[in-house]
């Protein structure tokens, strides 16, 4: 992954190397932070930005959610965005805007506590390994389980709660899978660790509900709008586990994720070890939008507009 020159940070672009924070800061310590993950796609007429507005409204419940304070609106940070996009010439790229709350004290509770605002981006190929889009991934059902609703805020996409999520992908790597898929507090199929999980068993395509503890995704929400125009709604319903192991066809979603088909669970081939006939449908329908081959029309692309850049002193001013 190729490190970015430029950070939008705290009101202004600064190079990469001077946007540093405090090793005493609260999030470091107590995971006291939010954050998003957006992708921006290069198509015909320049780079476009993925649910945008969708992931910023996130990014600030989630911050209301945990009581942290943004001084930024939804306005300020998707120019926050762009201007960052423009200052690293980049027209494909992953964004990650976060919130943190910075060095004070170590009470836990850090609401007295600055609240910093970075936004990074950079290229990022397929996030589960080279060629995994077309060829699928090995997963398996990790040990560790999602938290139980009212444990953490799961809804809010908060840093704390992503201890649970490097257990699941660490597990799932240290037996040889792409990815681990976790079950909820009452057994039930929840999501892998950075990924929500649709299946298709007997024709009908399922996926866990959000009192099955899974964050509600932004591309799972996009999926769903395809799979109905494509004349296969979807049941949100919870799932046992041995539903997986009967399943047609599998497959994850998410910002970093995109569309992935699963191809073995626990060693065993999901739709004969490939890419389902499902999976490829959505697949082929989710990029024409996305690269700008079909008009979008869900609304989904805000085009990313060059603003104007000025470098002063190592940091860059931007201008609408």
């Amino acid at each position: 992954m190729k490190h970015p020159g430029w950070v939008w940070m705290d009101g202004e672009l600064r190079s990469a190397r001077v946007a540093t924070v405090s090793v005493a800061s609260h999030a470091l310590h107590y995971g006291s932070s939010v954050f998003e993950g957006i992708r921006v796609y290069a198509t015909p007429s320049g780079p476009a930005v993925l649910g945008l507005r969708e992931h910023l409204r996130r990014f600030l419940r989630s911050a209301h959610v945990f009581k942290l304070q943004i001084p930024y609106d939804e306005e300020q940070l998707a120019f926050a965005v762009i201007a960052t996009l423009a200052a690293n010439e980049l027209d494909a790229a992953y964004v990650r805007p976060i919130a943190f709350r910075g060095a004070g004290s170590f009470h836990l509770d850090g609401r007295r506590h600055p609240v910093h605002v970075s936004v990074l981006a950079f290229p990022w190929g397929e996030y589960l390994g080279e060629d995994t889009i077309e060829q699928g991934v090995d997963v398996v059902i990790t040990s560790w389980r999602r938290p139980a609703p009212g444990s953490y805020p799961l809804l809010a996409k908060v840093g704390g709660n992503y201890v649970a999520s490097q257990l699941i992908a660490m597990e799932a790597r240290d037996r040889g899978a792409h990815e681990g898929i976790a079950l909820d507090a009452n057994g039930m199929v929840s999501e892998g660790s950075g990924e929500n999980v649709f299946a298709v068993v007997d024709g009908t395509v399922y996926t866990p509900p959000v009192s099955c503890s899974i964050l509600d995704g932004i591309t799972r929400r996009f999926v769903m709008q395809l799979l109905a125009e494509l004349g296969e709604p979807v049941r949100e319903a919870a799932i046992p586990r041995e539903m997986l192991e009967v399943a047609d066809e599998i497959f994850l979603t998410g910002t970093a994720a995109e569309i992935t088909p699963v191809r073995s669970l626990d060693g065993r081939p999901v739709s004969g070890g490939r890419r389902g006939p499902l999976t490829t449908r959505l697949q082929r329908a989710f990029y024409a939008i996305v690269q700008g081959d079909v008009p979008d029309r869900f609304g989904w692309l805000s085009p990313a507009g060059r603003p104007r850049l000025m470098r002063v002193a190592g940091a860059v001013e931007a201008y609408g």
